[in-house]
C-alpha cells in the first residue's frame, strides 16, 4: 500500500492481536468504488478501512482477501475469510468494513463478535 494511505493500526479488543499496522482509509465516494483494486497484494499489516460499506466484491481483484464487517462500535458482525476473485459479500446490518490480507483471521484468531481498536498511526 502507498504510504499515504498507510493511516490506522487496528487491534483486536479480546485478544491483544495486532490485524493492521498501516491500514488506509477509504472514507469518500472515489476511494471506496476504487478499494484495493489497483494493489497486486496486500502484506501483512496492510489493510484497507471502507466507512461506510455493507457489501464489496473482487470482481477484476488480483488476490484473496479476509472482510470483517463491523457495526459502528467496530464489533465484528460477520467474517468472510479468504474472499476470493470474483467474489461479493455484504452484511446489511453492517456499518463497516475491514479488508486484510487473506489468512489474518485465521492467523490472529478473529471472531465473531470482537470489538476492535483503532488508533491513527
Amino acid at each position: 500500500m502507498e504510504s499515504a494511505e498507510k493511516r490506522l493500526r487496528v487491534t483486536n479488543r479480546r485478544s491483544g492481536q495486532s490485524l493492521t499496522t498501516h491500514a488506509g482509509i477509504a472514507n469518500t465516494s472515489e476511494l471506496r468504488r476504487r478499494g484495493l483494486l489497483k494493489h497486486t497484494s496486500l502484506e501483512a499489516g496492510d489493510g484497507l478501512w471502507i466507512a461506510p460499506c455493507e457489501a464489496v466484491h473482487c470482481f477484476g481483484m488480483k488476490f484473496a482477501i479476509d472482510v470483517l464487517y463491523l457495526n459502528k462500535q467496530k464489533k465484528i458482525l460477520k467474517i468472510r475469510p479468504n474472499m476470493g476473485k470474483n467474489r461479493i459479500s455484504f452484511c446489511l446490518s453492517a456499518h463497516s468494513v475491514l479488508e486484510l490480507p487473506a489468512g489474518t483471521v485465521e492467523r490472529t484468531g478473529t471472531l465473531v463478535g470482537d470489538e476492535l481498536e483503532f488508533e491513527k498511526v
